[in-house]
């Protein structure tokens, strides 16, 4: 495995080359096909993943059947830290969007390394915190805001994970599709494309096929 990958990954971002290197060292790669399930909610988890390349989305499933998505993770990305940590089963469902490929390091070597090099463990933490607080912002979001601010809030979080700053302001050149955004907005495939419409006809964002582009407030209507 390239240290390169490590060093855009916030959990390892403050280690050094020969600590990277022991990651490195331990990692075990797996591709995955788009659609193909890589963790199950429930089921015992001892590893955890990075994303080398593509996409996964991170969900569960309500009483009711519907699908929540929790996050949509892309290149340099961390997910099953949590099974990681406590040994107890996976707490959501991850699934491939894309082909794709990921390096898995297991429970048991990366708690020797959390010993060798402890600011591992800082890392985590802080990743453990800003995911937490990511959740609370979305329990917020959809107890209180409305379903335009909902899906307007998704759209900002998915432009401050993912985004590319250009002239006209902060471009997401794959969005999800209609459906995904609905599961992450807490509404419906309709709605989302009526809200879509209504943003861009009154110039906050500009759509063109998969791409979408948040306007620059000097940018908009012009």
């Amino acid at each position: 495995m390239d240290i390169s990958l490590l060093r855009k990954v916030p959990l390892f971002e403050v280690l050094k080359d020969e600590d990277l290197e022991a990651i490195a060292r331990v990692t075990i790669s797996r591709s995955y096909d788009k659609d193909q399930v890589i963790i199950l909610a429930e089921e015992e988890g001892d590893a955890l993943f990075i994303i080398a390349h593509g996409q996964v989305k991170v969900s569960i499933v309500s009483e009711d059947g519907r699908e929540v998505i929790l996050s949509l993770l892309g290149e340099g990305a961390v997910f099953g830290e949590l099974s990681l940590l406590d040994g107890k089963p996976r707490s959501a469902n991850v699934v491939a969007t894309q082909d794709m490929e990921l390096y898995m390091v297991r429970r048991a070597d990366f708690l020797q390394l959390i010993y060798k090099v402890p600011q591992i463990a800082v890392g985590l933490l802080a990743e453990l915190a800003a995911r937490l607080r990511k959740t609370d912002r979305k329990i917020e979001g959809l107890a209180l805001l409305d379903v335009t601010s909902r899906i307007s809030e998704t759209l900002l979080q998915l432009a401050d994970e993912q985004g590319t700053e250009i002239e006209l302001g902060v471009t997401l050149a794959s969005r999800p599709t209609h459906q995904q955004l609905a599961n992450m907005s807490g509404t419906t495939r309709e709605t989302v494309s009526r809200v879509l419409k209504r943003l861009e006809g009154q110039g906050y964002i500009s759509v063109e096929g998969r791409s979408i582009t948040i306007l620059r407030e000097e940018n908009r209507n012009s």
